[in-house]
């Protein structure tokens, strides 16, 4: 069966997208770690936030690389990287080290996801944009459901070096596939400043923030307001969804819970995430952005503040699967309601400083949520950070403009 160049892109893409969600393999290797390096339950957390230190540092250059070379470098060069750190770290012998190669892992995550990202928008028509990044980030929860199971049952057989194995595996299949996907071309980039005087010059911190501001008035005066909150509100999203990978193994843990029964509560919120994949995107495209976003930071909410109240495998997996169908109401509506938001010859480098921004919530969560789990218990850090979605949900239903032309 022959296939139109668009559905044989996407099918592409999509495929790329369930490999890289399977890095959820290592989440329930987490308190495995502690035991073999005899280190601390929350230092042994500290592997999640050195994947989002790592999408940190790299989203920045993610941007750049999207508008100045286009998709297809950064949907090669994204899985290749995160393939040869995970089999590094299947070998690595030192928990440092482990450490230095999550954080690669998460720079090739940012150039992955934006490469998708922007391949499939240019694939996609306006009124299509909601379901097909809807489908990205449902696909890629599929994999983050997959991926625990998975890798619970490889790091309880054989330990937790299996779980960085398959996934290097998995990052691996989607070397191929970068090469012989859709590729959308850089973008018409306009001079937003004075460019430095000669090739090796460094650019000042304050050259940096002028381009930046430069970047910012390219959004319609109107919807700079949106945009900020658009960034509020992937800062929490990306604050719970961290504390929820790295506290929630450790939590499970303390219940006596074993790698298996802690990757299937990721499985069962990936099964709730899959059911929304559909409904989500046509909420999105057909009824408004906001009736997606607003309710899928109050639920996750609700959610932090029973967790640390729950003892029992039944009363997580309830939990979970409301937050899987919080996570399918958010699948795409804050990068569809950017892409809306921001222009064409920036948009490359304005959803980098969203996400950059935002990571700031994924290195710093897990973090604190480390220290107070080995201060107090891993069901604390839920409750210190329950308000700040409570505050996202009021300023994207408040301040936030529908971005959907109808």
């Amino acid at each position: 069966m022959r296939l139109n160049p668009k559905t044989r892109g996407l099918i592409i893409l999509y495929s790329s997208t369930l490999m890289a969600g399977m890095w959820g393999m290592v989440l329930p290797a987490i308190p495995l770690l502690s035991d073999h390096f005899g280190i601390s339950a929350g230092m042994a957390a500290q592997v999640v936030t050195a994947v989002a230190v790592g999408r940190f540092v790299g989203l920045p250059i993610s941007g750049v690389v999207l508008d100045r070379l286009g998709t297809r470098a950064a949907l090669v060069s994204g899985p290749l990287i995160a393939a040869v750190a995970a089999l590094a770290a299947a070998v690595m012998p030192w928990f440092s080290g482990i450490l230095a190669l999550a954080a690669a892992m998460g720079i090739a995550d940012g150039l992955w996801t934006f490469g998708r990202e922007i391949a499939g928008i240019d694939l996609a028509r306006h009124d299509q944009r909601g379901r097909v990044l809807s489908g990205f980030h449902g696909v890629h929860n599929i994999g983050l459901a997959l991926g625990p199971f998975v890798g619970g049952l490889l790091a309880e057989a054989m330990g937790f070096r299996a779980a960085f194995l398959a996934y290097g595996v998995c990052a691996a299949i989607s070397v191929p596939l970068g090469f012989s996907g859709y590729e959308a071309g850089p973008a018409h980039v306009p001079k937003v400043g004075p460019e430095p005087a000669g090739h090796a010059t460094p650019v000042s911190l304050g050259e940096r923030l002028r381009q930046l501001a430069a970047l910012f008035k390219q959004i319609q005066p109107d919807l700079r307001a949106t945009y900020l909150v658009l960034v509020f509100a992937t800062f929490t999203s990306f604050v719970h969804r961290v504390t929820l990978q790295s506290m929630l193994p450790l939590y499970a843990n303390q219940l006596g819970f074993s790698p298996s029964q802690t990757g299937l509560l990721f499985t069962i919120m990936g099964m709730f995430v899959f059911m929304m994949i559909l409904p989500a995107g046509f909420v999105i495209d057909k009824v408004g952005r906001k009736w997606a976003s607003v309710p899928s930071t109050g639920i996750p909410a609700l959610v932090f503040v029973l967790i640390p109240l729950a003892d029992s495998f039944f009363e997580l997996a309830v939990l979970l699967s409301l937050m899987g169908v919080a996570n399918g109401l958010s699948l795409g509506s804050l990068a569809t309601s950017t892409y809306d938001v921001v222009p064409a010859s920036a948009r490359g480098r304005l959803q980098a400083v969203r996400r950059t921004l935002a990571e700031i919530g994924g290195v710093c969560a897990p973090l604190l949520g480390g220290f107070f789990a080995d201060a107090y218990n891993p069901g604390v850090p839920f409750l210190i950070y329950s308000p700040l979605l409570v505050l996202s949900a009021v300023l994207l239903a408040v301040i936030g403009r529908e971005t959907l032309k109808r």
